[in-house]
């Protein structure tokens, strides 16, 4: 009977101990955020600048108007950026496109602040095929994309693989690098979050069409998405979330990336 007596008064003490607790998320100073490319594909040079928004702003693309936008190839030729007419925030250029081995520069300037980052184009490396393979996740067959090429003798290659899924892109980030791969032909599994999780409304079905787009970037492209690959939840699952390691100089976040594009699509039977 006491001991009774004994744990009925350990549960009221638990349960009169409850309290909401009101975590104060202060708001940070709002950073420029600008992500700039120049591609060797048609229409293939733009520009998109926002800013940082608090944990409590609705999460939707807020545009900075009125920028100025310049691309400088190989240290020569300026080409100045018009920004759209219907989509505020991005600005393009529909009068050259990049190609391998040349050095763009990227100058953009927002009132008094003035933000610029260099990129090369690395040379291209074939993208071979892209195919679905099956992959046990979780003791679940899960079918992914694969994507087949053989990257080239010597160390330096870099590459970005972007995927849709029925023109939906997945926001799982793929990057790779040849420290480990050099020379070698390689069949590369895309294992997304999608792929990863228990929701079968989330997998690949027949009739999916599923698009890759292979990137080769410089070295400093891959430490910026390897850096937001784990920054977004933490190296290993543990560590603090911080930024990406941006190329862009004067303190905005973002990325400039000169790079080449080859995509590939696949109708899941």
């Amino acid at each position: 009977m006491k001991q009774l007596l004994y744990i009925a008064i350990v549960i009221t003490c638990f349960c009169a101990c409850e309290k909401v607790i009101d975590i104060n998320l202060n708001n940070a100073a709002k950073k420029y955020v600008v992500e700039g490319y120049v591609t060797d594909g048609v229409n293939g040079v733009r520009v998109r600048i926002s800013q940082t928004m608090n944990i409590e702003d609705a999460n939707t693309f807020q545009g900075i108007s009125g920028a100025k936008v310049i691309i400088t190839a190989d240290g020569t030729t300026q080409y100045v950026l018009s920004e759209s007419t219907t989509k505020p925030g991005i600005y393009a250029s529909t009068s050259f496109r990049g190609a391998v081995g040349h050095t763009y520069s990227m100058y953009v300037q927002v009132g008094t602040d003035t933000f610029s980052a260099v990129s090369t184009m690395p040379r291209e490396v074939y993208f071979d095929s892209l195919r679905l393979q099956d992959r046990v996740v979780f003791g679940k067959t899960r079918r992914v994309p694969a994507v087949f090429y053989t990257d080239p003798d010597g160390k330096g290659n870099s590459y970005h693989f972007i995927e849709w899924r029925n023109r939906v892109k997945e926001s799982t980030i793929f990057v790779r690098n040849d420290d480990n791969t050099d020379g070698r032909s390689l069949n590369i599994q895309l294992v997304s979050f999608s792929s990863n999780s228990d929701d079968d409304s989330k997998q690949i079905k027949k009739g999916d069409t599923i698009r890759v787009e292979m990137q080769c970037i410089d070295a400093a492209m891959y430490k910026y998405w390897y850096s937001l690959d784990a920054g977004s939840t933490g190296e290993g699952m543990s560590a603090t979330p911080a930024n990406a390691v941006s190329n862009i100089r004067g303190g905005a976040l973002g990325y400039f990336s000169a790079h080449s594009v080859q995509a590939r699509t696949i109708v899941a039977d």
